[in-house]
């Protein structure tokens, strides 16, 4: 009768420690996410600074074949420059560039880039290259 609650106290002991095993495994596993759930908010909550902050800037939107359509502006920004920085993706040249200030638009030949004087540009510009 002995043996039999002897043995009867190991199994108990060793199911409890299974459950003590288990409990605290998914104790870990739930903690881990939390921190992973926490660093993604965190993450995310940078981004949309990063973003508010960008858009706080003064800048020129250009819209068109480039890598980067807001540029920053700074004093004595010209369109040459704004164009290089905004990266342009396309193997052509633009057939036409509209600037567009305060709702009004202005064309501009592309020869103007290689030609003429370079036009200087102010924050919130819009530029748009176009291929017709």
């Amino acid at each position: 009768m002995k043996s039999v609650f002897a043995i009867l106290l190991i199994v108990s002991v060793a199911a409890a420690g299974c459950t003590t095993n288990r409990s605290a495994r998914l104790a870990q596993q739930n903690a881990y996410l939390a921190g992973q759930n926490e660093a993604l908010r965190q993450q995310l909550a940078q981004q949309q600074q990063q973003a508010q902050d960008a858009a706080a800037l003064p800048s020129v939107t250009i819209m068109g074949p480039v890598q980067n359509t807001h540029v920053p502006w700074v004093a004595g920004l010209t369109l040459a420059q704004a164009i290089a920085t905004a990266n342009y993706l396309d193997a052509n040249p633009p057939t036409q560039i509209v600037i567009t200030r305060n709702g009004e638009s202005a064309t501009v030949s592309p020869s103007v880039l290689y030609n003429g004087p370079d036009v200087p540009l102010e924050s919130g510009d819009i530029v748009e290259l176009r291929r017709q």
